[in-house]
């Protein structure tokens, strides 16, 4: 879609304000605005474009950008007209070009009278500013990082002590105490994966927040980075990468000590630290699954130059499948348009590549949830319900009403959030960029 942007920041009114531009908007040559403060980067022939407060990202081709430029100078309507004209040949749709930025939330003022624009959303830790984590972007980061990683690596595998496994994790004889402390800590390891993304944003520019989401059938713990977009590659991968990274330094940091200290039985120090380790590592496989729109596919995204991976491998997947069914049925005709034709080359064939791996993850989540989770979820509230019957003691009462809180109150917040999620795509204006939200994190604590 076409959009556009001002390099320079709109300074605020200095005058009284004004009642807002009505909702239905009539522009006339003479019309000029004025931008909420943009921020740009170029992409290969393309530009993109955005407010870092609220997220909004857009591609636009070279002749927006200028025409946006000129615009931010305070041109009319006409004079930007008139400059594009004779520049392309060609003369543009200045109008729709103008209630598009209107639609986005770009435009501040025009002609001189505010425009209603939605409040930008509160960022997650609104106090914490981009000079207190600066530090997350120092090109230094990677390599301590990798230092730290390859120095437990080999204490753990040159060390006295044998290697972790699944022993460690039972640190204790108290198995209450072993399940309890597992939960606490997984909880504190996904809050603490999700402040790596919100720091390295933060530092970039981007607010950020930490919020509920939804991967099918599973409800997430994810840090929006919309706006993470218009920054260099470098902060980009940093910022999606940032989760992972907290997830090695906690491993490493409890891994270096415990190779050191002697063996232990349960409940030694050694064997805590052991325990927390594997924990942190064992979060850092889900973000593999790049069909889920994981850490990682961001990752794949961005090196790819793709725009949308996961929403263009979907489209090709539902291309695929319904030239399937038009063959099966034996209808004449060329059957349905393949949606990647219009992609460049390069892209083309990533996203191709990716929708196999996109049906085939789904393929096999839907029967993870069809053959383990829900027989198990199922089983949990047959025998909760079991337990609610008269003369059931009081434990087996309050062990079935936990049971149900959990599964229940799960369920319930993630139909709410998934809803949320449809009513925000509902009513968003359609781009051509995939909003990143990294660190998407199933919640510990069910099957």
């Amino acid at each position: 879609m076409t959009a556009g942007w001002s390099p320079q920041a709109a300074p605020p009114p200095d005058r009284p304000a004004r009642p807002a531009v009505p909702p239905a908007t009539t522009l006339t040559p003479a019309s000029t605005l004025r931008l909420h403060r943009l921020t740009t980067r170029q992409d290969g022939d393309e530009w993109l474009v955005g407010r870092l407060d609220t997220g909004e990202v857009v591609a636009l081709p070279a002749t927006g950008e200028q025409a946006l430029r000129l615009l931010g100078q305070g041109r009319t309507l006409a004079e930007t007209e008139r400059a594009l004209t004779a520049g392309t040949g060609r003369r543009p749709d200045l109008t729709g070009f103008v209630h598009t930025l209107l639609d986005l939330g770009f435009v501040r003022e025009l002609d001189g009278r505010p425009v209603r624009t939605p409040a930008p959303p509160r960022p997650t830790l609104p106090r914490l500013r981009p000079r207190h984590v600066r530090w997350v972007l120092s090109p230094a980061l990677p390599p301590l990082l990798a230092a730290l990683t390859a120095a437990a690596a080999a204490a753990v595998l040159l060390g006295p002590r044998p290697l972790p496994g699944y022993r460690d994790l039972l640190w204790s004889p108290h198995g209450s105490l072993v399940l309890g402390s597992a939960l606490l800590v997984s909880w504190l390891l996904v809050l603490l994966h999700e402040a790596g993304h919100l720091a390295a944003a933060r530092a970039a520019g981007v607010p950020a927040r930490i919020g509920f989401g939804t991967r099918l059938h599973l409800l997430v713990l994810q840090t929006d980075l919309s706006g993470i977009e218009l920054a260099p590659r470098r902060h980009r991968l940093t910022a999606y990468l940032a989760g992972i990274g907290v997830n090695l330094t906690v491993a490493a940091t409890a891994l270096l000590p415990a190779a050191l200290l002697p063996a232990d039985p349960a409940g030694g120090p050694a064997r805590a630290l052991t325990a927390l380790a594997l924990l942190s590592l064992l979060q850092i496989p889900f973000q593999a699954m790049v069909f889920l729109r994981t850490d990682l596919y961001f990752v794949l995204q961005d090196l790819a130059h793709c725009r949308d991976l996961h929403g263009d491998g979907a489209a090709y997947a539902r291309h695929l499948a319904g030239r399937t069914a038009h063959r099966l049925r034996r209808r004449t005709g060329p059957g349905p348009a393949d949606p990647s034709r219009g992609l460049p080359a390069g892209e083309r064939r990533v996203v191709r590549a990716y929708s196999a791996v996109l049906a085939l993850g789904c393929v096999l989540a839907l029967a993870g949830l069809l053959g383990v989770t829900l027989p198990a979820d199922l089983a949990l509230l047959a025998h909760a319900a079991a337990g609610l019957g008269p003369g059931r003691p009081l434990t087996s009462r309050l062990d079935a009403a936990v049971v149900l809180l959990v599964l229940g109150g799960t369920q319930v917040l993630w139909l709410l959030t998934r809803r949320r999620e449809r009513r925000r795509s509902r009513g968003s204006p359609a781009r051509r960029r995939s909003r990143p939200r990294p660190g998407s994190q199933p919640p510990p604590g069910r099957p």
